[in-house]
């Protein structure tokens, strides 16, 4: 155990800080010893990134309140020392005696060794979190139950790099690879992931050192290929090697992708490579900022870690002395100072893989804050019973950590997938060469898998990108060009899905989008236009105020109302005199008032249809003729009650008074609203778009909803009009000399009339002409009504005012025949 702290809640973590191992041969007297040789101060800087982060913790009051988090730290070179840590930190108990349990590790660096830790770990269900295990297979979490990290996985990195290629439109590209697991699993998932994305790769080929004809084949290929776009997917020791060979043979004109692995090593640029790698594009790990930790590794002291011999030997490597005094070396004080020293460990300019080691313990200690809650006796995150600091177990931890959701104080948000992988997030890179041949690694944007599709991409703004092949926009690499609106795409089977065929639409189709799989119908409202790429909107027939034909209905409307309001007022200005108060005038002026609301409902008929308007217009129209219809009625039977209230011992009049003749007409109105009211709750009118008159144009009108409600409402008029109909015929012989009952008689002959030529008119009537039918219909009855009742009546009361007496409407005359 190479650094340790105790506290009340432990955690591990295994390093590499001594990378390499040696073997020493004891000629057969006893076992092999091994020992360790090189120093890797870079493993050095994530266990301290770890201790730095740990007492961030500690010092944090919101995080494990009233505890404090302890660690320790294993050191080994080797997979079998690291095993043997593994195996330490499980037990709880290291070589020093330390026996307090751990409840989970942090590490390792490599995949490899991560993959062998796991496959002990997972036995016991205890929790590993990785900060730089990038292979894909450890994504596998029936393979790895207990395995997370906190670096991206290298399928994040190729997800990545698809989705580039896609927000360029970069359709036809070429993929190099070198030999190796690394590149060659990443290239056959980066195939796999392109062709998902409609993306087509022109070659794949690999890479071989030793091998002369897998440089011609790359050389030849890259200089007749038509794609643009080269995705150069290789480790950096492959990567200088081929650099270094492409270098005499003059290949322009091509844009580079690189790998995370070699895109960021700026050593690699030199004048004779700036036509291959001027304007390389790619993902690295982002650059991030932790506030602290450059002054806590800078200010580590040989002091600090008085028990720590990779501290001394590490120490000694940086300024080249000794602790041990000797003759070649100076003696170290332990007070150099750390900022002198170019390496590793010291560079704290900004801070990559460290970030991933500081979100990994940061995850560790949220799992065992949300273990910890207790709230009316369980757990709030999974409802089971509260534990206690000292029955946290691995396992726990284990469950815990796969809900962990939470932001670290430098903006990294921190979550697992049921695979136990996080969100992917790069910066995206830009090779900038400058003329001697030195070049300026751009970071031109940013990549979050964690975003929807659209957001994923962040682009710098004001940022300049080079492009490569000396192109001075976004170089284009397709193998065929869109197919444009008013075409159709046509898979070639001879050739990739990318190299397709484009055909023009059929008569009667059209395409709204480039590469369209098929040519689509337009909706029946709408039809083609010349081009095919677009529906024009057929037009829409309605009865407007716009159009002769409804403005004409308008206008005899509002005729028809101020002849109505003419009679009003000559009827008020002679409400005194016996033609106006014989009948009920009461009833005359509520008659009245009705024929002008029938005048104006035929108004709501005219204008584009709505759903209040289709509602109104039927309901306004059904409910103001009853009105009508009932006053008419109530002046009919007023007539006969009136002229047998003159026989002896007959009182029917005082049993029809004012009061019986409201009522009656408030009834016959009120059965009318019900039913009004019913038709609209149950299945009420709506505007519809009738497409089946015409092909060319739309006709929008009102549907009925129920034609049961619409003919219900027709129906009780009728019955209503046929009623005042018979009443009306029964009583014109009565011998007054002036018979009121004529004049009903004759305006519901022209009522009945109008409406029984109604009925076949409006079912022939195709569109716009059904809305006029039903409005003269209103019109020509209401106005018969008007006319037949109250212009005899303003005749004599303007030119015969001598018949407007008593006298003259007592007087008896011989019965006519009508």
């Amino acid at each position: 155990m190479e650094f340790s702290k105790e506290g009340d809640l432990m955690i591990g973590g295994v390093f590499s800080i001594s990378s390499t191992r040696k073997r020493v041969d004891n000629f057969y007297q006893s076992l092999p010893d091994t020992y360790c040789t090189k120093l890797n101060d870079r493993e050095l800087k994530f266990a301290r990134t770890m201790i730095f982060t740990v007492e961030e913790i500690n010092r944090d009051a919101s995080l494990l309140p009233g505890l404090t988090l302890g660690y320790r730290l294993f050191n080994g070179c080797g997979s079998e020392n690291l095993l043997r840590a593994t195996v330490e930190a499980m037990n709880g108990k290291d070589s020093d005696g330390c026996n307090k349990k751990l409840l989970a590790l942090i590490g390792h660096s490599s995949s490899g060794v991560s993959n062998d830790m796991n496959y002990m770990l997972s036995l016991f269900s205890f929790p590993q979190v990785s900060h730089l295990s990038t292979c894909s297979c450890l994504s596998e979490n029936r393979l790895y139950p207990t395995f997370f990290r906190t670096v991206p996985s290298d399928r994040f990195q190729i997800h990545g790099l698809v989705q580039l290629m896609k927000y360029f439109d970069w359709r036809w590209v070429g993929v190099i690879y070198s030999i190796g697991l690394y590149s060659e699993s990443g290239t056959a998932e980066f195939v796999k992931e392109a062709s998902k994305e409609g993306i087509c790769v022109e070659y794949v080929l690999p890479f071989r050192k030793t091998s002369s004809k897998s440089l011609e084949l790359i050389v030849e290929t890259l200089k007749v290929s038509t794609s643009k776009v080269v995705l150069l997917f290789s480790s950096l020791f492959y990567t200088k090697s081929l650099l270094q060979k492409l270098e005499p043979h003059n290949i322009t004109g091509k844009q580079w992708i690189g790998s995370e692995s070699w895109i960021t090593q700026s050593e690699m640029a030199s004048d004779q490579r700036k036509s291959i790698l001027q304007g390389a594009i790619g993902f690295a790990l982002p650059r991030t900022s932790i506030a602290g930790l450059g002054d806590f590794l800078l200010s580590l002291k040989p002091s600090d870690e008085p028990n720590s011999t990779m501290v001394k030997a590490i120490w000694e490597e940086f300024f080249d002395c000794s602790f041990s005094p000797t003759n070649t070396s100076t003696m170290c004080t332990g007070a150099e100072d750390l900022q002198t020293v170019s390496a590793a460990y010291t560079d704290v300019t900004f801070f990559r893989e460290e970030n991933y080691v500081y979100k990994a313990v940061y995850s560790l200690a949220h799992a065992l804050h949300s273990l910890l809650k207790c709230y009316n006796g369980s757990n709030p995150a999974t409802g089971k019973p509260c534990v206690k600091k000292h029955e946290v177990q691995p396992k726990l931890v284990l469950e815990h950590l796969k809900l962990v959701n939470f932001t670290t104080k430098n903006g990294a948000k921190v979550a697992f997938d049921e695979n136990g992988d996080s969100g992917a997030q790069y910066d995206l890179v830009n090779w900038q060469i400058k003329e001697d041949g030195s070049v300026t690694v751009v970071n031109i944007g940013h990549y979050d898998n964690s975003l929807s599709k659209e957001e994923q991409f962040r682009f710098k703004k004001d940022t300049n990108i080079v492009w490569g092949g000396n192109m001075n926009q976004v170089p284009r690499s397709v193998c065929r060009e869109p197919c444009p609106p008013g075409t159709r795409k046509a898979i070639n089977k001879n050739r990739p899905i990318c190299c397709f065929d484009c055909f023009e639409c059929p008569e009667g189709t059209i395409s709204n989008q480039t590469n369209a799989p098929e040519c689509l119908m337009c909706p029946p409202e709408l039809w083609p236009n010349e081009k095919r790429d677009a529906c024009i909107p057929k037009p829409i027939e309605y009865l407007s105020y716009e159009e002769i034909m409804g403005a004409i209905l308008a206008a005899v409307c509002i005729v028809c109302v101020f002849f109505a309001l003419l009679i009003s007022i000559i009827f008020i200005t002679h409400k005194e005199t016996p033609i106006v108060r014989a009948n009920n005038s009461e009833l005359s002026f509520l008659l009245l008032f009705s024929l002008k609301l029938c005048f104006l409902c035929s108004l709501t008929f005219i204008g584009r249809p709505t759903e209040w308007s289709c509602m109104l217009r039927h309901t306004a129209f059904g409910i103001t003729f009853v009105l009508c219809i009932s006053c008419v009625l109530g002046k009919t039977i007023l007539v006969l009650i009136a002229f047998k209230s003159t026989l002896p011992g007959n009182n029917a009049s005082k049993r029809f008074g004012p009061i019986q003749q409201r009522i009656c007409v408030l009834t016959f109105t009120l059965i009318q609203i019900l039913i009004c009211i019913l038709w609209l709750t149950l299945n009420p009118p709506f505007p519809y778009k009738n497409m089946k008159h015409y092909k060319e144009k739309i006709i929008l009108e009102c549907a009925l909803g129920s034609p049961v409600g619409f003919w219900a409402v027709l129906g009780y008029i009728a019955i209503l009009a046929i009623l005042c109909f018979i009443l009306a015929f029964l009583a014109r012989k009565l011998p007054d000399s002036f018979n009121e009952a004529k004049l009903i008689t004759f305006s519901m002959l022209i009522f009945c009339a109008v409406w029984m030529t109604f009925v076949p008119a409006y079912v022939s009537s195709p569109g716009k002409f059904t809305v006029a039918v039903e409005i003269f219909a209103i019109l020509s009855s209401s106005f018969g009504l008007l006319v037949c009742i109250f212009v005899p009546k303003c005749y004599i009361i303007i030119f015969r005012p001598e018949q407007n007496s008593k006298k003259f409407m007592m007087a008896r005359k011989q019965t006519k025949t009508f």
